[in-house]
């Protein structure tokens, strides 16, 4: 029986636009603070309507295998049973009642960290 493929739903904030990707792969990566999504999923619709905001993801993550998104501006991440459409949105400009974190979520004590 072959494995079970995982689908994600990647849903974050870039340049004050909502991004919704779908991934093969996502999980905490190398760099501190950051999400790592690989593998990114495209719809097969029909070639002949094309989605705008769909199209300018794929133009825009062209030649990408991976990227590196910051935690803070991820809104949600769900397994899925299939991919869906890809698409950009603008972020809504009313404050809800969920507020992001305080960037950045960690700094270095800039006192050389002994006690003393």
């Amino acid at each position: 029986m072959a494995a079970a493929s995982h689908i994600y739903r990647v849903t974050f904030l870039n340049q004050g636009n909502v991004y919704e990707v779908y991934a093969r792969h996502v999980g905490q990566g190398g760099l501190f603070g950051f999400v790592e999504i690989e593998e990114l999923l495209w719809s097969e619709r029909s070639k002949l309507v094309i989605d705008p905001s769909e199209d300018r993801l794929r133009t825009e993550f062209e030649g990408v295998k991976r990227f590196h998104v910051p935690m803070h501006a991820v809104l949600r991440i769900d397994e899925v049973e299939r991919e869906g459409v890809a698409r950009i949105s603008p972020a809504p400009s009313e404050t809800g009642k969920v507020a992001n974190f305080p960037v950045p979520l960690y700094t270095p004590r800039g006192d050389g960290g002994g006690k003393g």
